[in-house]
């Protein structure tokens, strides 16, 4: 008996986005993998199966309780807690929810497997974060937080998409160990954007095309040979890239002394009371001095960054200059932001504005998010230019909400590299691209980075995502109790 089946099914996503899927059987223990490029359908079939969408035709049938963990989750259950932030204007006190809160919210803690319980607070180090509140953990928090609710909850088909972006290295190595055991009970659904990520136990490969399914295949002792199949029918090959040029109106200026570091922390930290985030950073950037910076989850990289851009209110109480100013000193945040080029997971989540694909790009020149002022012929120009380099032109118009997890990234990049800025911060920029985006971004941040004019800050948890021009290290875990 199959454990899923769809049959001439159409479903809508979303209000704009269609599926159809002709015949798709998933049987128990047949644990299977949707593959495919950005906007090819990936996650909407997941999220269709998961229950999301409206079922204009067809036939589905499902045997089996379901747990799905997806970045769409990820945002309703950060924008949830958000709202509580307005409730002062209703006159109510707000009570932030609590880590352990949202882990346990649903489930019978008597009837959980504590011997998995306890297997997944230590592999996604959770025991320490029960306190939190939610609103205080990183996005790589979050999502440990989304797949240990999920795998306590011993659903018999678990789908789970893109489960390794944002995890940190060995947190990785461990989920994969212990979907592997979970393999022989539970049914697994895994919506991956990397080839390389497909698991040994898989028995079932799908290859999303356009809404539809456009190739599937049973797996038995030949795993490598049709994953060798997938890549040829995705053509991953990269076609000689061009970067786009500077407008000479709206583009990154020179730091007000040429000589000086463009970053300077002296003996930096940060807490939130008793809780040391980390302490006693000292770090020094140099034009044309790019850095990789590495740590787990929670070890405080993307608010190292946030003190650099601006947007942590730490930044006020260390000793931090940056392009000339020292911050604190009566500078404005715009003075900071008109040097940088910006991507991490948090910006990318909290982008709500709905503009076009085009507007989103040209927003890179007045570091807003969307669009309120004209921009030149020459601006225009030149974001186009970038949206074919990024593969989104015939996109342009679309609104950005629209389009798929991945597209919305790549579009993101754009906007972040569209004025060739000082300094470029990129936070885990691959997350959610497909294997031919992501080795295109890999190519346009090295010729970013040779260009001479932008200095690389880097954060990536993949040890296949290389830029060849970074040459210094900076590793977190120096500065924090984290094991």
């Amino acid at each position: 008996m199959s454990l899923l089946s769809l049959k001439n099914c159409h479903l809508i996503l979303d209000e704009h986005y269609h599926l159809s899927i002709d015949n798709l059987d998933i049987n128990p223990l047949q644990h299977s993998v949707i593959l495919g490029p950005n906007g090819s359908g990936k996650s909407a079939l997941a999220a269709c199966i998961a229950g999301e969408g409206l079922w204009e035709s067809g036939e589905r049938e499902l045997a089996a309780d379901i747990a799905w963990v997806s970045v769409e989750q990820q945002q309703a259950l950060i924008e949830a807690e958000k709202q509580k932030d307005c409730a002062d204007i209703l006159d109510i006190i707000a009570v932030p929810t609590t880590v352990e809160e949202v882990l346990f919210d649903g489930l019978d803690r008597v009837a959980v497997n504590q011997n998995l319980l306890n297997r997944v607070k230590d592999i996604f180090s959770i025991e320490a974060m029960l306190v939190k509140p939610f609103r205080a953990l990183s996005t790589g928090e979050t999502r440990k937080l989304l797949l240990a609710k999920a795998l306590i909850l011993e659903p018999k088909l678990l789908i789970l998409d893109d489960p390794w972006d944002g995890l940190d290295i060995k947190t990785s190595e461990q989920l994969n160990q212990l979907l592997e055991e979970l393999s022989s009970s539970t049914t697994l659904l895994l919506v991956l954007n990397r080839v390389s990520e497909v698991p040994e136990f898989c028995k079932q490969v799908i290859l999303m095309d356009a809404g539809s399914i456009g190739w599937q295949a049973e797996v038995n002792d030949n795993l490598e040979e049709q994953l060798q199949h997938i890549k040829q029918l995705q053509h991953i090959q990269q076609a000689a890239l061009s970067l786009p040029g500077k407008d000479d109106d709206c583009f990154a200026p020179h730091p007000l002394d040429e000589n000086a570091p463009l970053v300077r922390l002296t003996d930096t930290k940060v807490n939130y009371g008793d809780n040391i985030v980390f302490s006693g950073l000292s770090w020094t950037v140099n034009p044309q001095q790019h850095w990789q910076v590495t740590g787990p989850n929670g070890s405080g990289k993307t608010c190292l960054l946030n003190l650099i851009t601006g947007d942590h209110p730490q930044c006020y109480v260390n000793d931090i200059f940056v392009f000339g100013f020292q911050r604190g000193s009566g500078e404005s945040i715009w003075e900071i932001k008109q040097y940088i080029g910006y991507l991490s997971n948090a910006f990318h989540l909290d982008y709500k504005v709905n503009c076009s694909l085009l507007h989103v790009v040209l927003s890179g020149y007045y570091n807003s998010v969307g669009l309120y002022q004209k921009p030149s012929t020459n601006q225009l120009k030149l974001a186009h230019e970038w949206l074919q380099v990024v593969g989104l032109e015939a996109h342009k118009d679309r609104p950005f909400f629209e389009l798929s997890f991945g597209d919305q990234r790549m579009a993101l990049i754009a906007r972040a590299m569209v004025k060739h800025p000082s300094l470029l911060i990129l936070d885990e920029p691959c997350n959610g691209l497909d294997d031919i985006n992501r080795l295109k971004v890999l190519a346009l941040i090295e010729l970013l980075a040779r260009e001479g004019n932008t200095t690389l800050l880097y954060v990536n948890h993949h040890q296949e995502d290389v830029i060849p021009s970074i040459q210094n290290h900076l590793d977190m875990t120096d500065f924090n109790n984290i094991e």
